[in-house]
């Protein structure tokens, strides 16, 4: 096995053209090493769990238990027209909590393996690649639910829920551009981590992942406005047997989130050995 020598020298500058063709380069190189990462930490999860995989849609299902509840008693009424509402809610919870995951998993996989960038000089893409193979095996077992779910209230997507999953990839490279971003101030300032899901809490409430229709204007437009809504929508839609929705918005972001993207990994890549080594 041929070794790969590292020059390091005096010069501070980026080479942005270089750190592309190296990240991508180091993606291939470090492809084995992600998967060897990525089964032991799936294993490690759920060896000493009782409920196993079955933790993957646990919190989604109270989630949607929740809201199911709120609306049958009749504390909140909540219109679609499309879907029966506990399909609706519960398909929103699940793309939700994919998004979640996926904005957590650079921030999670990068303090986890800290001791090991400090140790030893290897491709820093094995720890993302390693975290978006997990959240491909997570993510599966959630959509073997949502079609279990589809079955029992009757409703056949056809050939557009293909597209659902074509959507719900779209999700996930969203939430992971963005939690690369914020890995690096997350890294030096715990206050990122514990912020992270408070600033979720409340962000959900801003797309429509349990309604669908907001009287009050300036809300509407807030939802409207947010990335996640055309995401989101699209996804259930595509997952129901629908089509797109505000698909020009929907295209707009998809090269906004590859451009960033890139961006973002030169930063992460960049910055993570860094950090770690004066931390």
């Amino acid at each position: 096995m041929k070794l790969k020598t590292v020059v390091y020298t005096s010069d501070k500058r980026t080479h942005f053209f270089k750190e592309i063709k190296a990240i991508f380069t180091d993606i291939r190189s470090s492809n084995f090493l992600a998967y060897q990462i990525a089964k032991r930490d799936i294993q490690a999860q759920y060896r000493q769990s009782v409920l196993g995989i079955l933790w993957a849609f646990v919190t989604p299902m109270i989630n949607a238990v929740v809201w199911i509840f709120l609306s049958a008693s009749g504390a909140v009424a909540i219109p679609t027209d499309k879907l029966p509402y506990p399909l609706f809610v519960f398909i929103g919870t699940i793309l939700w909590s994919v998004f979640t995951e996926s904005l957590n998993m650079p921030l999670i996989q990068t303090q986890a393996a800290k001791g090991l960038i400090s140790k030893i000089n290897f491709p820093k893409e094995a720890i993302l690649v390693a975290g978006f193979y997990k959240l491909l095996f997570n993510t599966s077992i959630k959509l073997i639910i949502v079609i279990i779910a589809l079955f029992v209230f009757k409703v056949n997507p056809g050939i557009n829920f293909l597209l659902g999953g074509v959507m719900i990839i779209f999700i996930m490279m969203f939430g992971v551009v963005f939690g690369m971003l914020i890995t690096p101030i997350g890294m030096l300032y715990k206050d990122i981590g514990r912020g992270i899901p408070l600033a979720l809490s409340f962000l959900m409430y801003t797309a429509p992942v349990v309604y669908q229709e907001i009287k009050n204007p300036m809300i509407a437009k807030i939802v409207n406005i947010n990335p996640l809504t055309p995401l989101i929508n699209s996804a259930r839609n595509t997952l129901t047997g629908y089509g797109f929705e505000q698909l020009p918005y929907l295209l707009g972001i998809l090269g906004v989130t590859l451009i960033i993207g890139l961006l973002g990994w030169i930063f992460y890549r960049v910055s993570i050995p860094i950090i770690v080594e004066r931390m």
